[in-house]
C-alpha cells in the first residue's frame, strides 16, 4: 500500500497564529485539531483551520519540506498559504 505523507499549515483566522506540521494520515491528523484531542500549541491556540497542505510520496521529503518551512519568517509562510488560498478558506472541507 503507497502510503502519502502530508505537510501542512494550520490557523485560528486569517492571518492569524500559524502551526506547520507533519502527518501520514491527513484527515484524522486534522479531525484530531478540530476536536481540540491534541494537547500543546495547536489546541491552546484554537489552530483548527487547515489554510495549506503539500503531499509527498516519502518520508524523508516531508519531513525536510517541514523543516525548511519552520524557518521560514512569518511572511514568507503567509505568502506560501496566499499563493494557493488566497482567501485562507479551510481546506480540509476538500476531505468531507
Amino acid at each position: 500500500m503507497h502510503k502519502n505523507y502530508h505537510v501542512y499549515i494550520l490557523t485560528n483566522k486569517p492571518g492569524g497564529t500559524l502551526y506547520v506540521g507533519i502527518t501520514n494520515d491527513i484527515i484524522r491528523r486534522v479531525e484530531e485539531h478540530k476536536s481540540g484531542a491534541i494537547e500543546g500549541f495547536t489546541k491552546k491556540y484554537r489552530l483548527h483551520i487547515l489554510v495549506h497542505y503539500e503531499i509527498f510520496d516519502n518520508p524523508y521529503d516531508a519531513i525536510q519540506r517541514e523543516k525548511h518551512i519552520k524557518h521560514w519568517n512569518r511572511e514568507w509562510k503567509i505568502e506560501l498559504i496566499e499563493e494557493g488560498n488566497p482567501a485562507w478558506q479551510d481546506l480540509a472541507d476538500e476531505f468531507w
